[in-house]
């Protein structure tokens, strides 16, 4: 490739590394071509190594990479023969007619077999090359052809190989033990790495037919912090619940460091200009009042109903993992009425299993089970008029959409009154704001509104919200 190809490539990388999320930034990319000019280009796992080295920063982010990777800088092209051997078996399997299809499928499989007992990478990687070539291209429509994995997946069906493959393995060994445990988790792995190697080349083929560009923004998922709540599937809402506990000790350490560089509270005049009475009126040294640290109260006040039930329970989770942080937290739900919901979060209980009781026990429903903002903060100022004072941080979840039912800005705008800091996150995306029965606007007047659509955008948020 020459040097204008390898730079065109290289930013063409780094700008689709960006479009998927990663933040990866001027003087990183620099430091990647930097670290081209020292590797042996040919050698692709030092190119990747050199890449991930420089703009890779968290380890979620690598799956993400590794993709993208594989799209810019493929491991082979075209069929990827690399011998005058593998070319041939592949113009085999090409012209292959359809009655030996059957024949070609069983080959493959019985190669399959072989390749997942002796367990070599490299050979497992190049049957799925092989595979996808014979088995995973169609011509429909006429002239243009395209690339499947599940016909490959569906014609080999690996899985159906286990148990004759732990019957080798075994040997005549006793079934059920710790032997057929430990052969079963190997052999398992074995087979999803070489369906990921099947969809890998699937997607190779296919960015070498449609361009690289297009491939990409299809088959590269989100980062799991982009994720929107109100859109996550269910594994997505698994990973992210994940997250929820090292993202709030990460935001602690931080708020610790934080303090520890402002331990001197505010100057102390009185005693200052006494102390430069020594130098003749000059104040040389300043004095400071002992710093006294500020741990404010807070009260979540969230909209459980089913439209944004998952984006509460988020940052519910996230609240009471940050809760060490606070002096005190008490968390209100609603749905058309209110009701405290703290006696489910006992410390050191399972927040999970909180939530779920919440969902059970909790007395959120009055009328008809649709949202009623208005009725549900009438009820929050009348039945707790003291759970919100100048030392509390209120917190308010939910997507304003009020089902066109009476909004109650007085007794939101006398709760927000009282506290010291009242924030609202709203899951929408800005551009729906004010849209159907949106009242964003309208509360947006009473009570700072903000965007808080996936976990990078609630981080961002709470490490505002946390006290210094």
């Amino acid at each position: 490739m020459a040097a204008d190809g390898l730079i065109d490539r290289h930013v063409a990388f780094v700008g689709a590394l960006r479009g998927a999320g990663l933040p990866v930034s001027l003087a990183e990319s620099l430091d990647a071509t930097q670290a081209m000019a020292a590797i042996d280009l040919m050698d692709r796992r030092q190119l990747r190594a050199a890449y991930a080295a420089s703009v890779v920063k968290r380890a979620p982010h690598r799956a993400t990479f590794d993709r993208l990777f594989d799209l810019w800088w493929p491991p082979a092209v075209g069929d990827g023969s690399e011998s005058e051997g593998d070319a041939a078996d592949i113009d085999d399997m090409t012209e292959v007619e359809p009655a030996d299809l059957d024949a070609m499928r069983n080959a493959l499989r019985d190669q399959l077999r072989e390749v997942l007992l002796s367990g070599d990478d490299e050979a497992l990687r190049r049957l799925a090359r092989q595979s996808v070539t014979g088995l995973g291209r169609t011509d429909s429509p006429p002239g243009r052809q395209s690339w499947f994995t599940y016909r490959v997946l569906r014609a080999l069906s690996p899985e159906t190989l286990l148990a004759d493959l732990l019957k080798a393995i075994l040997d005549g060994d006793e079934r059920g033990g710790l032997a057929e445990k430990v052969a079963r988790q190997m052999l398992a792995e074995r087979i999803k790495k070489f369906e990921e190697y099947v969809e890998a080349e699937v997607r190779r083929r296919l960015a070498e037919d449609r361009g690289v560009e297009a491939i990409a923004k299809t088959s590269v998922k989100p980062l799991i912090e982009q994720v929107d709540f109100l859109r996550a599937s269910r594994d997505e809402i698994a990973e992210l619940r994940r997250r929820v506990y090292p993202l709030a000790r990460r935001l602690a350490t931080r708020l610790t460091a934080k303090r520890r560089l402002g331990r001197s509270g505010r100057l102390d005049v009185r005693r200052t200009v006494r102390a430069s009475l020594s130098s003749g009126g000059v104040p040389l040294t300043t004095i400071h009042k002992p710093h006294k640290p500020h741990k404010p109260e807070l009260v979540v006040l969230c909209d459980v109903s089913g439209s944004v039930a998952a984006f509460a329970h988020f940052t519910v989770l996230l609240a009471y993992a940050l809760r060490e942080q606070f002096a005190k937290v008490r968390v209100f739900a609603f749905v058309d009425t209110c009701d405290e919901v703290t006696r489910f979060f006992e410390r050191g209980g399972d927040v999970g299993d909180a939530l779920a009781r919440m969902a059970q026990e909790a007395n959120v429903v009055w009328f008809d089970g649709h949202s009623d903002y208005g009725h549900s903060f009438e009820v929050f100022a009348q039945k707790w008029p003291d759970a919100v004072t100048p030392k509390t941080s209120l917190l308010i979840l939910g997507d304003a959409r009020t089902n066109y039912r009476a909004l109650s800005l007085p007794s939101l705008r006398s709760v927000v009154r009282h506290a010291r800091r009242a924030y609202w996150l709203n899951p929408e995306p800005r551009q729906y704001w004010g849209s159907g029965d949106s009242a964003s606007s309208s509360y947006g007047d009473v009570i700072p509104m903000i965007e808080c659509r996936n976990a990078a955008q609630l981080e961002e948020f709470v490490e505002q919200l946390l006290p210094v």
